[in-house]
């Protein structure tokens, strides 16, 4: 028997000790966080999926594992299909697959402190149908037969200096209380794991290629605040930081401290604080109000001191994957570099800048049919040569003090035939399209969303992911409100000082991927004469765009002259900080078109 199948079973044991028809397992934490420590990589475990997103449900006699579009092929990679279905969101969802395939009566488990208010009162209202229950369990079943389950991580916590936050966090905790004020609330309830790095200026290492540390906080009208987090992680030095004004207190303890709550009027956000939450305040009579984290847009909205530390930071990292491209240029025809090869090599690039953190993701490697694989993460088992005659896809980014990278590209290596060319360049005019567009105050992101993709479509083409997410400052890589897509999710509007990625692309099942991803910074472009206030993009990402993968016949004479505009500015900021064969090439690769 297979692990996979092994682990499969003992769940289905231990649901029926537990009189369980059944139980729903999603990639998340207490935090509703997107990347999660490796103590709660349950559908990892227990599925052999790598993906980012994704849900499980495991009944007696069947299990579905439900994933979007960006999964659509590692799924069934990863996910042995003779125990599992496979299951498209937003085509279906968990509550419509328990409304379909729950036994009548049946009681169906859950965690409570993995999903959302919302969640359960869908899924409650689904299972009603089949007379059917949601119980929420004490305990985790999952982890009650993963043997080596990790520990949560005990790496101490660390301050992030005023000179790079750009605000202290007294003084962010006052904008709080002012906001608290306004909703006549006592208090705010933080759950997001960023959103109480940046309130408190601290930064961890709890989730890997996320600094943040794991925690839970109160912020009071008064400016005071609770903080609960694992008395290991703390420091002299920490303490001092936080001040007195912050009350300390150990993670576990967060729980049983709502109970503090009677009687008070506490902000949370429901899309932020798991069900488990909400079932504590209600039971100790706490007034909910429910309101989006109040951290949530400061943090969107880079202050000076952000943008000109990512500034740096792009420099910096554009210059490190200026290096490998070079390299790759060399090194890749001769045939003997891999998937892997390659990107130990780009992050090694980053390393011998002296500054890389971490990566701010798994870097995404891929060679030929590898590279259609959205969110393709190489293995040894999975591991291409990166061959001449095709396209290689990188996508990668460093966590620095300053700032946070994310930025793909894609390279011919060698010739590449007539069709990749093609869909490359329709790809980079979508590029185009959206880093040139000027839209007017108010703009969402869904409203420009098009723009990436029309060339795409006037050829009946089209990619299953969203052209841009919001990216922290020296946080998550991938942060809201903001985003450049259609469908599902909050729709922000664009705002002076946020960052957003710039990535449409291209992917052929069992042949390549393309995609070309900068980042840009949401800047004011007033014109004398206008009526409205507009807006635009600044490009932050720095790094050539492959000249030989382009079929210039394709451009027109705007695309060329942002595309030539923009390597001229590639050179002149990264040629000084380059050397060698390396400043030589970057001259070659910024060539006017």
């Amino acid at each position: 028997m297979t692990d996979d199948a092994d682990r499969l079973t003992q769940l289905r044991r231990e649901l029926a000790a537990r009189q369980l028809d059944g139980f729903v397992i999603p990639l998340s934490d207490e935090h509703m966080s997107e990347y999660v420590g490796g103590y709660a990589q349950r559908l990892a475990w227990l599925t052999g999926f790598g993906g980012s997103a994704g849900t499980a449900v495991v009944l007696a006699d069947k299990a579905a594992i439900f994933i979007d579009g960006r999964y659509t092929l590692q799924v069934r990679d990863q996910v042995d299909g003779a125990f599992w279905s496979y299951q498209s969101v937003p085509e279906t969802n968990v509550a419509d697959y328990l409304k379909a395939n729950a036994p009548m009566g049946a009681k169906i488990g859950y965690d409570a402190w993995l999903h959302s208010k919302s969640w359960v009162q869908s899924a409650t209202s689904a299972l009603a149908t089949r007379n059917a229950t949601l119980i929420a369990v004490p305990s985790n079943p999952v982890d009650t037969i993963w043997a080596d389950r990790p520990a949560p991580s005990n790496a101490v916590i660390e301050p992030h200096p005023d000179h790079l936050a750009g605000q202290s966090a007294s003084d962010k905790r006052n904008a709080i209380a002012t906001w608290l004020a306004d909703k006549q609330a006592d208090v705010a309830i933080l759950t997001a794991l960023d959103s109480i790095a940046w309130a408190f200026n601290i930064r961890g290492r709890d989730v890997e290629r996320t600094p943040v540390a794991l925690a839970f906080a109160m912020i009071w009208a008064d400016e005071t605040a609770d903080l609960f987090i694992a008395p290991d992680k703390l420091t002299d030095d920490i303490r001092t930081h936080l001040g007195a004004e912050v009350r300390l207190h150990p993670y576990a303890g967060f729980s049983d401290a709502l109970s503090w709550l009677a009687g008070k009027t506490v902000a949370v956000d429901p899309d932020r604080a798991v069900a488990g939450i909400y079932n504590q305040l209600q039971a100790a009579g706490a007034n909910i109000i429910e309101s989006r984290d109040p951290v949530i847009l400061p943090k969107a909205i880079k202050n000076a001191a952000e943008i000109s530390g990512t500034k740096a930071a792009h420099r910096r990292d554009g210059a490190a994957l200026s290096r490998f491209l070079h390299w790759l240029s060399v090194e890749g025809p001769k045939g003997q570099q891999t998937e892997m090869s390659a990107s130990d090599r780009l992050e090694a690039f980053r390393q011998e800048t002296g500054e890389l953190v971490d990566l701010s993701f798994d870097t995404i490697s891929g060679a030929g049919p590898n590279g259609a694989i959205v969110h393709y993460r190489v293995s040894e088992t999975t591991n291409r040569p990166i061959a001449c005659g095709t396209l290689y896809l990188v996508d990668s980014g460093g966590q620095y003090r300053d700032g946070t990278t994310d930025v793909t590209r894609t390279i011919a290596i060698g010739p590449v035939d007539a069709e990749m060319k093609r869909r490359f360049t329709l790809v980079l005019k979508g590029h185009i399209a959206l880093a040139r567009a000027r839209f007017p105050k108010g703009t969402r992101g869904s409203q420009l969303d098009v723009l990436a993709r029309q060339y795409l479509w006037a050829e009946g083409l089209d990619y299953a992911h969203g052209t841009g997410h919001g990216v922290g400052s020296f946080l998550s890589v991938h942060e809201g409100p903001q985003r450049i897509a259609t469908g599902g999710g909050v729709d922000e509007p664009l705002a002076p000082g946020m960052i957003v990625s710039n990535e449409p692309g291209y992917y052929k099942t069992n042949g390549y991927g393309i995609r070309i991803e900068n980042l840009v910074l949401v800047t004011p472009d007033q014109r004398a004469g206008e009526e409205k206030d507009m807006l635009a993009f600044d490009t932050l990402t720095l790094a050539p765009i492959d000249r030989h993968a382009i079929e210039p016949s394709l451009l027109n004479d705007q695309e060329r002259q942002w595309l030539n505009h923009y390597h001229a500015r590639v050179l002149t900021e990264l040629g000084p900080v380059l050397d060698g064969d390396a400043r030589v090439w970057l001259a070659g690769a910024c060539a006017p078109l």
